[in-house]
């Protein structure tokens, strides 16, 4: 590997966590790379259990682990509240229900410095709550690849990408103070990657899955199978968040705007194939919003070279009739 004497910041934001947080901070503390390099920033979001106590605890066991106390404000609050304080000259971020392999970030660094790049990725896996490994979310590579921002916004777009921060070392200069998390809201990864991705001069994706997703149910973004009418927002902010995508990509990458317009297609398929059809109601405006968007767009749904043939069929008929298919499509398994 290459001598490595750059410094890492990695913020782990933690709200009422207090079961999983010491596995979590522990795998980043004991990780290859020099501890004098490595600082480690907790943020407590304001917890009401035990959390901030096991932090605490945490910052006196390990002396390169820092906690910041704060009021509750969400994910990206804490972590742009990490990232007020943090110092390294890259950044990472772990959320605190998952962990990480001990070389994590030795082989990101390794192959930040010797590709000269702003921006690098390690691939991750997904294990649920019986202990069980979960298929990949995203495909790792077979090797070391290296891609322009541009190619990196592609993927994102087609569904193939990975948007985490939390699977990347960034440089800590990209952080500028109109580039962070947006608050308040879920899906705060891709709006900022998307954005950063202008800035950016080369990604480098590594094969190696050291970064391991705890599937926890009932947490921001996981539907809870027990409330049939839990509705998670970040099926409307996916879709707002690819609004917003299109919009970017017309002002600096018009070529991907079929791309982009199939994002926001199957965005909005996502959303109305989980909403509850109790919320499929016409004082519901951003689902009525949703639903008039593919009505009017059914000819470039039909002529888009990047949606499949079972894409188009289920928004062709939801534009119809969404309440009808969707108590259909309870009765079929699959997209």
């Amino acid at each position: 590997m290459t001598d490595q004497n750059k410094t890492i910041s990695v913020i782990i934001p933690a709200y009422n966590i207090e079961d999983l947080l010491e596995k979590c901070v522990s795998s980043v503390a004991k990780q290859d790379y020099p501890k004098s390099l490595l600082e480690i920033i907790v943020v407590d979001d304001g917890s009401s259990d035990g959390t901030g106590a096991v932090a605490d605890r945490l910052a006196s066991q390990y002396e390169n682990v820092k906690v910041i106390h704060k009021e509750n404000g969400g994910s990206s609050s804490a972590r742009n509240a990490g990232l007020a304080v943090a110092t390294g000259d890259y950044v990472g971020f772990v959320d605190s229900d998952d962990y990480v392999s001990p070389e994590m970030y030795s082989l990101l660094m390794d192959a930040a410095i010797r590709n000269g790049a702003d921006m690098v990725q390690i691939s991750r896996d997904e294990i649920s709550e019986n202990g069980d490994r979960l298929p990949d979310v995203v495909i790792p590579p077979e090797k070391e690849t290296v891609i322009s921002p541009k190619e990196h916004l592609r993927t994102l777009l087609m569904h193939t990408g990975d948007a985490s921060f939390c699977t990347k070392l960034t440089k800590r200069s990209l952080f500028t103070e109109d580039l962070r998390f947006p608050e308040g809201e879920l899906n705060e990864d891709f709006y900022l990657m998307i954005h950063m991705l202008m800035k950016v001069n080369k990604l480098v994706i590594l094969p190696k899955q050291c970064y391991h997703v705890f599937y926890r149910t009932g947490s921001n973004s996981r539907k809870k199978k027990e409330d049939k009418d839990y509705f998670p927002s970040v099926f409307t902010d996916i879709v707002r968040n690819s609004d917003v995508a299109l919009e970017l990509v017309r002002e600096n990458a018009s070529d991907l705007v079929e791309v982009a317009e199939r994002f926001g297609f199957v965005q909005r398929l996502d959303y109305l194939l989980h909403i509850p059809t109790s919320k499929m109601r016409s004082d519901n405006l951003f689902y009525r919003e949703v639903v008039k968007n593919i009505r009017k767009n059914r000819g470039k749904i039909i002529s888009n070279h990047y949606l499949t043939g079972k894409q188009k069929a289920y928004l062709m008929i939801l534009s119809v009739a969404p309440g009808f298919v969707r108590k259909s499509h309870a009765r079929i398994k699959g997209l």
